[in-house]
């Protein structure tokens, strides 16, 4: 069965909480798309949609430049839910009044359903919701009726059961409102009929048909980092046409402990892959020494890279096509019509289009994190690469402070290498979201075997984070924390302080540079 065969569309609104949004819909087994609110009904339509959701946005709906979706979209006969500036915009757009609220509802909030609503099926009665709004809908339109409401809100639900409309003035898709799911899957189930046919093994499946097709005969090439991102969009590739992929993994020195040899025996051993490993560690050193600069370590690297790898698919011939892991976010933040671009991404360290390739391959673009980790399993990969820290592509050079020397380097590697482990033996390393260790630039005084010293400090930072656009300390027992400073300060040569990094994002980013 085609897995895009009960596809939900999501318009975005500029909502902070529009890929969360998406990621709910997955987890419910039901793909979606998340797409530019000015979309046309002629699209939506041919797009075989079988629900649409409007997200959250940050305008009020009665401003003269509001964003608006097509109005024909409410003639198409596809059930809508439109969730906080989306319930707002439905109620204005179908003859409903919206104004701003004589109260603001932020955070927590306790609401009344009526649980004969189709959205609140087997739900409870009162229940905790996640409020984020200033504005109210006054007047629902004709043929709606009120389905929920708080203490501050007369309509913090509504539904035209007739035309299947539904509207939420909450968020349904954030872990505090303690419905959520089920308040999804009642519209995505109940309304729009889908039958949860998105699942990872007919994903995978699917794909290796389609990349067989796609590839045919022609030779496929990969920039392997070792990330999880490029090691499932190469496996996957590798299932479809074997020998006809290599992969070529750059070393350049700038990684965890032991991870170069790890990546490599897991492809070559494991997935009997064309490898190429280009130990390239003296080269990219030597282009940082002296430099301290984040962005200008970031700048060397990444050309560095596209020299390295051009360098080395030079001496393969002709190759048609070139793979990249690229995600769904990463389409997303890169900017969707007229949506803010958030960050560009660009994949394999940023390749220049004039190498040669007819062609690129992406087989996760359309995958969250989270179902790129489960098609990596399915595929085979083992869990310590699938659930591999996030790692910045200019690896431990913007976790190391100041300059780049190999003693620098290594001492990173060992201190990052303790923590790892020690969150590993007490079961953190599942519940918390990121954490390494970053080499300061910082030295103090200390007192070791009688003697002073004038040594480094190792900072240690781990964050929990559903999305990573904010993240917070993780609290991490400090009976943990003391083991990993002792074992540091007692393994490490030139340490003689640890510190922990209690600042949430924002203000403070999860990496230090």
């Amino acid at each position: 069965m085609d897995r895009k065969n009960e596809p939900i569309l999501i318009l975005d609104f500029g909502g902070q909480y529009s890929q969360l949004i998406a990621r709910r819909v997955r987890e419910c087994h039901v793909y979606c798309e998340l797409k530019p609110y000015t979309m046309t009904a002629e699209e939506i339509q041919a797009g075989g949609y079988l629900g649409i959701i409007f997200t959250g946005g940050p305008n009020s709906t009665y401003e003269e430049n509001a964003p608006k979706c097509d109005p024909k979209l409410f003639t198409l006969g596809i059930p809508v839910l439109g969730i906080c500036y989306g319930a707002q915009l439905m109620a204005q757009m179908l003859g409903g009044k919206v104004v701003k609220g004589d109260t603001k509802e932020f955070g927590k909030t306790e609401m009344e359903c009526n649980t004969s609503s189709l959205i609140f099926h087997a739900a409870k009665s009162k229940s905790v919701c996640w409020m984020s709004h200033t504005d109210r809908i006054e007047k629902i339109p004709y043929g709606f009726k009120v389905t929920a409401l708080s203490e501050n809100c007369p309509v913090v639900a509504m539904e035209d059961i007739k035309r299947r409309f539904f509207a939420v003035q909450f968020h349904p898709e954030v872990q505090h409102t303690e419905e959520g799911m089920l308040f999804l899957r009642n519209y995505l189930y109940n309304a729009c009929g889908c039958t949860a046919v998105w699942q990872m093994d007919s994903f995978v499946d699917d794909t290796v048909q389609e990349l067989k097709k796609k590839i045919g005969k022609k030779k496929v090439l990969c920039a392997l980092s070792g990330g999880v991102d490029s090691s499932v969009a190469a496996v996957l590739v590798h299932k479809a046409v074997g020998q006809q992929l290599t992969c070529i993994f750059v070393d350049h020195g700038l990684l965890r402990k032991d991870e170069g040899d790890q990546v490599e025996s897991v492809f070559r051993k494991q997935f009997d892959m064309n490898l190429i490993r280009v130990n390239a560690q003296e080269r990219f050193l030597t282009r940082l020494a002296g430099v301290t600069e984040p962005e200008q370590k970031r700048k060397i690297i990444g050309e560095e890279f596209i020299r390295v790898f051009e360098e080395e698919s030079a001496k393969l011939g002709k190759i048609d096509y070139l793979c990249q892991g690229t995600i769904y976010p990463d389409v997303v933040e890169s900017g969707t019509g007229e949506a803010a671009v958030i960050k560009s991404h660009h994949n394999v360290g940023g390749l220049p289009k004039d190498i040669g390739f007819a062609g690129i391959i992406e087989p996760l673009r359309d995958l969250f994190k989270d179902e790129v980790r489960q098609a990596g399993l399915v595929l085979g990969l083992p869990d310590y690469l699938v659930y591999r820290q996030p790692f910045p592509g200019p690896g431990l050079a913007i976790r190391i402070m100041g300059e780049i020397t190999p003693e620098r380097v290594a001492v990173l590697q060992q201190a990052d290498a303790i923590m790892r482990e020690e969150f590993i033996n007490n079961g953190l390393d599942k519940c918390v979201d990121q954490y390494f260790a970053v080499l300061t630039d910082v030295k103090s005084v200390g007192v070791m075997g009688d003697g002073r010293t004038y040594e480094n400090t190792i900072a240690l930072r781990a964050v929990t984070t559903d999305d990573f656009m904010t993240a917070d300390w993780a609290r991490v027992p400090y009976d943990v924390l003391e083991k990993i400073s002792n074992r540091i300060v007692n393994e490490v040569g030139h340490i003689n302080r640890v510190v922990y990094d209690i600042t949430s994002k924002p203000p403070a980013t999860v990496e230090w540079e």
